[in-house]
Formats: C-alpha cells, structure tokens, sequence
C-alpha cells in the first residue's frame, strides 16, 4: 500500500513539474522575439571574417547567433525579418564626437566649404551672416554664432578678421567657429565683451592675433584664447538642448550609431543627459567624458558615477585637451611647421595648451582615482609629453606601466613609430582621424612635408603592432558618417586625389572594427555591445552592401538602411 502512496506521489510531483516546464516554455515563447535571416550578417567577433546565417534578439538582447534552422528550431515563433540580401552588422559605436555641439550648430549659420557646405569665399561668409540675422529677426546686441568656416579652403587662404564682420553686423556680437574647434573669429562687439583689446597678453596656451605691424587685435583668438567665446556660445545655446536633443539622437542614429558620444562636456550639461535619460527620452546610447578643469570637483561629487549607464547614459572619464589643431597650425610637433604660422616668426612648432608640470597633475589625479581619460593630442611632442605625465604618474603611485586602465590618445594624427610602440608597452590606445586624409591631407602635406603627412592617423602599423585602434569623425570638425569614416580608413584619398599614406591604409574589415568592437573596447563595452555575440545588446546597423565586398573607392555610398538599438528601430531609410 505504501508503494502505490509513494508511486502516485512521485507521479504528481513530475507531472507538476512537467507542467511547469510545459508552462515556462510557453511563457517563453510568448516573449517577443525577432529573428533576422537571409542576410549578410556578419558578427565581428574575431580578427577572422565571420558571417552567420541568423541572429534572434528577445528583450533587447541577442538570445541567438548561428544557423538559421537551427534559430527555427529554437525560436519557432519568432517574427520573420528577411534582410533580403542587405547586411547587417553590429551597430556602430562613435569613439569621439562632440554630441552637444552638434546639437548646438543646429542654431547657428552653415559656413562649411564643399562638400559639407557651400562656403568658398569670405563675401559668402559675410552675406551668410547678414541673412542669418535678416531671416530670423534677431535684434542688436544679441550673439550670432557661425560654424565651420575654413581658412584653407577658402579663395582668399586666410581667415576672415573683425573689420570684415564689422562692415554687416556692426551691433551684434558675432563669434565665428573655425572647422576644427580650436580657433574662431570674433567682432568687435564680441572682443568688447571679453576686454579683448590691443594690450591683452596672450594666455597661457593661446594666442590672439594682431593686423601686421600694430597692436590691433584681428578678430582670430586661437586655443586658450577662444575659451571665453566658446564657453558663452555654449551657454547661450544651452537654452535649446532639450528642443534639439531628439533632433540630435535622430541625425546619429540615422548614420548607424546606436552609440553616440560627447567628447567633453560640462557638469550642467551632464546633468541635463542624465535627466533626459531619466525621462525615458534616450533612443541610442550616449557616453560624454567630463572636462579636466574641473577633474577634482568631479572625482568628489558623489552623485557623479563615471563608467555606469543609467538609463542609456553613461559619464566615462575626463577629456584631457593636450594641444591644438594641425591644420590650424597650432597642435605641437618636435618639428616646426614649413609654412608661416599666424603670431609666429621662427621655429614654429605649434602650442602645447598645458605645461608639463600641469599635465602631470592632472595624471597623477586621475590614475589614483581610477578615472579614465581621455587626451586631445595632434603633434608628436604633446605625444612626447603624454608619455612623461604616465610614467611620472605610474611611478609615483607604485603602478605598473601596462596597467589596465585604458588611457586613450585622442587623434594621436602625428605619432611617430617609437611612440606608437610605447603605446603597446604602456597599455594605452590610439583613437585616430583618418578623415583628415581626405578633408586636409593636402594641407598637411603643405604644411609638415610629405614624410609627416603620409604617417597621419598610421592605423595599419598600429593594427601590426597589436594595437586596437578606433576611429572617429570629431563632429562638427567633420560630418557625422561611420561609412565616410571606413572610406577614408581603407583609401585615404585627399580632397584633390592624391593617396595620404598609402602603407597605413587598412582593410575594410579592419576599418569596420575601429567603430565597433575596437570602439566598444575603448569604452569598457566589450562584454555589452560591439559584436553580434549572444548575451549583447541586439544593437544593429544593415546596410544596403556589404563594404567588404564592394570596390573600395565605392565605400563611401554604401546607405544605411536601418538602425536597431536594444531590437527596437531607431531610424527606418524611406
């Protein structure tokens, strides 16, 4: 009789438990769940080319990658996605940007040359402000701001000055940034307004220029210089964030990015992504870096958490700002410049915009807080100097060289061979900018000879080295475009033809990699995005071909046809 009691007993407790199973399976297979197939899906996991047949997201999740029979035995239920040849790869990650000042040009006048605009003189820079003021009713005494004018492309090979703004906007302040975010023009009204005048020093790291033979200021502050102006500009703006910050997301997304980036950021304007997070208003990713002016304030702040999303958002580390710009002539070589160079007569090297004793400060702070940074560096001998604040910091705080912590080189455009091998000894990272190839690899030619200009951005010598190597646009300094920014990588063709460094260009694949799993790794990410792995984040870009199928030189018209973060899309190509 007790058996038969224990029998049924046992009986009824499997039978419940395959209940339960029955039941979670059908919960399970109840849970959305998309499944992409008939594409070329290709995961970028390894160094090795890999393509799958089908990947199935669920939740926001990659839940399967492999063969597509057997994501139809698995996931049977799952909503069919035919990509219908097109390929899909994970989505890009953007290694540097500046998300807010994107959003911020979308108040101010377009003085781009081609192809980004279609400035080519300084009368066109002139109407274009007046129009600008014109058009939108702006009253006297209130900022007008213009972006991206660019003295090298100009007819007149130089920049506009304050008597040219004077002569169309005589009551309006005016600041006029120049494409590379390191040196603008400003009126006579502006200059007023920050007591620039024909006494003021030039501050440490910057540099105001004067009409030849006077005191006269010309309008054009250069690095340190263009703070004041800058940081107006942004407060000014900063009005309309919240109307632009949808705007903003869509114009990224639209390019693939599922990952978008602000490469130095203010603590109100942290505060302000971070309640827009919180708000539910994030469609892609965002990670900013916090300035390095206010490092200490930052490290102290307990609501400042660096290297954790909340709600899509994330504060990575601190943007370091090293030196200037190589086609505005003021990032800092070991060399000098072989063209003249505005407020200098000999030697002309460029500006580091810090002292070394600053520098390595500012190391030593964040290596003995953990905090990542992240160093605007163009010339070799800010590199130089880099290298210095490091091993002064490793050895002050009894920590190895090699250390994990992933200090990242910002540009790193004019890193010589020895330094790029420190950077494998050191632990440290490249983020190139392969698109000055294209935008100024003639002017860099011009102006630092070709043996300098060729070794710009040197990605493939990097790779060799076992280096991990991401790349980047800088918007605004160039267009927001990953597929324009693999182009450059793989061709690193100039704006009048010529090849820039035929030996660094890279593979397709290798291109690819610096804006996704290279990108993730930059970022901490590796482990959460970056590849089409099971247990990611199902974040996608597809586009119409395959850029590693494609003639190279045809790269750059490859479309984006969808975007997917988290198995949602965020921009559909109409």
């Amino acid at each position: 009789m007790k058996k038969i009691i224990y029998s049924l007993f046992f009986l009824a407790l499997f039978s419940s438990c395959g209940q339960n199973e029955t039941q979670e399976t059908a919960q399970k297979d109840e849970t959305p769940t998309q499944m992409y197939f008939n594409g070329e899906i290709l995961t970028m996991e390894t160094d090795e080319v890999v393509y799958v047949e089908a990947v199935v997201e669920q939740e926001g999740k990659i839940v399967f990658v492999g063969s597509q029979k057997d994501a139809e035995e698995k996931y049977g239920n799952a909503k069919k996605i035919d990509l219908k040849g097109k390929t899909m790869l994970p989505g890009f990650i953007d290694p540097h940007s500046h998300f807010g000042m994107v959003s911020n040009t979308m108040g101010q006048v377009d003085l781009n040359p081609a192809p980004v605009g279609d400035v080519n003189n300084i009368p066109a820079i002139m109407e274009k402000m007046k129009q600008y003021k014109a058009d939108n009713n702006i009253p006297d005494g209130e900022w007008i701001y213009g972006w991206g004018y660019d003295d090298g492309q100009l007819e007149e090979k130089r920049h506009p000055n304050k008597r040219e703004l004077d002569a169309v906007l005589p009551n309006n302040p005016v600041y006029l940034q120049h494409t590379s975010g390191h040196m603008g023009v400003a009126n006579s009204a502006a200059l007023a307004k920050f007591d620039v005048t024909a006494e003021s020093k030039n501050p440490d790291g910057g540099n105001i220029e004067h009409f030849p033979n006077s005191t006269e200021p010309t309008g054009l502050v250069q690095e340190t210089a263009m703070y004041p102006f800058v940081e107006k500009m942004m407060g000014v703006m900063a009005a309309a964030q919240a109307e632009h910050f949808g705007t903003t997301q869509d114009y990224y997304a639209a390019n693939g990015i599922t990952t978008a980036h602000d490469g130095m950021t203010g603590r109100s304007t942290i505060q302000f992504y971070q309640d827009q997070a919180d708000a539910g208003k994030m469609k892609i990713d965002l990670v900013v870096l916090a300035g390095y002016s206010e490092l200490e304030d930052n490290i102290n702040d307990s609501t400042l958490v660096f290297k954790e999303y909340k709600n899509g958002f994330k504060t990575q580390g601190t943007k370091i700002v090293a030196d200037g710009s190589p086609q505005g002539k003021t990032a800092f070589f070991t060399k000098p410049f072989l063209t003249e160079v505005p407020g200098c007569a000999h030697q002309c090297r460029g500006l580091p915009s810090l002292t070394q004793e600053a520098l390595d400060k500012l190391f030593l702070t964040a290596y003995d807080n953990n905090n990542q940074l992240f160093i605007h560096c163009n010339g070799d001998a800010t590199v130089d100097m880099i290298m210095k604040a490091h091993e002064n910091a490793c050895e002050e705080l009894n920590h190895p060289l090699d250390k994990d912590r992933r200090t990242i080189i910002i540009h790193a455009q004019f890193s010589r061979q020895d330094q790029l091998e420190k950077f494998v000894e050191y632990n440290m990272q490249p983020s190139f900018f392969t698109n000055h190839a294209y935008f100024w690899g003639d002017v860099h030619v011009e102006n630092l000879g070709k043996e300098r200009a060729d070794f710009l951005s040197p990605m493939a010598t990097s790779i060799k080295l076992g280096l991990k190597p991401t790349n980047h646009s800088d918007a605004t300094v160039t267009p927001i475009d990953p597929i324009f920014t693999i182009w450059s990588a793989v061709n690193r063709i100039s704006r009048s033809g010529k090849i820039i460094g035929e030996n660094e260009r890279v593979t397709p694949y290798q291109a690819i990699q610096a804006i996704t799993s290279n990108a993730a790794y930059e970022l901490y990410d590796e482990d959460l995005k970056g590849t089409l792995t099971k247990g990611k984040l199902a974040d996608f870009v597809i586009l119409d071909k395959n850029p590693l199928k494609v003639e190279a030189g045809s790269i750059k018209d490859i479309q984006v046809v969808e975007t997917v973060k988290e198995g949602k899309s965020v921009y559909l190509r109409e």
